[in-house]
């Protein structure tokens, strides 16, 4: 039977009725999954710890779950899920041998869940207020189409030479009880910092982050970071993916029963470079909030307003070794 794709913002469907993934409607509205799997929230008892939603609401860990059928959880999600755990429980090691594109769906799943329950709350919020919930076009086409993305998990659907993503994987020199996690969902932004490694993915750039830091990865691609360093290269992918200025654009093929997706150029039509212009300001503000575990204010970070301050190089443009860092992890 031909893949058939669903679009849950062509009707902005997000009621807890229907299964978030595939589109089937669910037996009751209990048949769902946590978004932090229970393996990762077990792991550094993140249940009942607070999570912040943009409208500033809290909410537990726990509380944050995803409509999903059974059939769905158990013969594609959990697979997955177990593939990801044994990696994670090993390392840095295991998960360098992983296929990106599994890192990719796991964390992409992760960030659309918290997607999911924003537009919700969005929902219920505005519907409270007696409005219609409203969100710009710019950010439902990147939300929809990394949806259409993760239908990689439960369907034939081929990313045809290409990848949506821009994955970058250091081994990190973390504090064990340490659970670093970050997110930007309007940029489509994720970060992990656990164990002994940290994993950044931009979800939706067709690899642009990756090819715009090309110089900065290769002196530090391979080395082990002081979690400083990584927060640094962190602060850099993050603002990077702010600066990104494209909403990229696919062709859906069937053929067969499969569904490949096909890249447009990101240049497009456009002579404008695909990243708005670097502002060393802006980006000493994203460093100081990505180092407030060390303290580092504004002012010092951008002392030198051409040159801000970094743990990654010095001033030569040379690595700095994380042994040589005296900071505490």
């Amino acid at each position: 039977m031909p893949a058939q794709i669903y679009h849950p913002f062509e009707k902005s469907n997000f009621s807890n009725s229907t299964c978030f993934l595939s589109g089937q409607k669910l037996q009751s509205e209990e048949e769902k999954i946590q978004i932090f799997p229970q393996w990762l929230m077990s792991m550094y008892n993140l249940e009942d710890k607070p999570f912040k939603l943009l409208d500033e609401s809290m909410a537990t860990y726990k509380d944050l779950k995803l409509p999903c059928s059974a059939q769905v959880n158990e013969a594609w999600l959990e697979p997955l899920e177990a593939e990801i755990a044994a990696a994670f429980e090993v390392g840095y090691d295991a998960i360098k041998n992983l296929d990106e594109q599994k890192l990719f769906q796991w964390a992409g799943k992760l960030l659309y869940g918290i997607i999911f329950n924003e537009i919700q709350s969005g929902i219920k919020l505005q519907h409270a207020q007696g409005e219609e919930f409203n969100i710009s076009q710019s950010i439902i086409h990147k939300f929809s189409q990394l949806h259409l993305m993760l239908q990689s998990i439960n369907q034939p659907v081929y990313f045809e030479d290409f990848k949506p993503f821009s994955l970058f994987l250091f081994k990190v020199e973390n504090n064990e009880e340490e659970f670093g996690y970050r997110d930007e969902i309007n940029t489509l932004t994720f970060a992990l910092r656990i164990k002994d490694f940290g994993l950044i993915i931009c979800l939706q750039d067709n690899g642009a982050n990756r090819m715009y830091h090309r110089e900065v990865l290769e002196k530090i691609e391979g080395k082990t970071l002081h979690p400083i360093q990584f927060e640094e290269f962190s602060g850099r992918i993050f603002y990077s993916a702010y600066l990104f200025n494209r909403l990229p654009e696919y062709n859906i093929l069937p053929v067969g029963d499969d569904i490949y997706i096909e890249a447009m150029p990101l240049r497009g039509m456009s002579t404008k470079p695909l990243f708005d212009t670097w502002n060393n300001k802006t980006y000493g503000q994203v460093l100081e909030s990505f180092w407030k575990n060390w303290g580092f204010l504004l002012l010092e970070i951008i002392k030198d307003p051409e040159h801000p301050m970094s743990f990654l190089f010095d001033a030569d443009g040379g690595f700095k070794n994380a042994d040589d860092i005296s900071l505490p992890h």
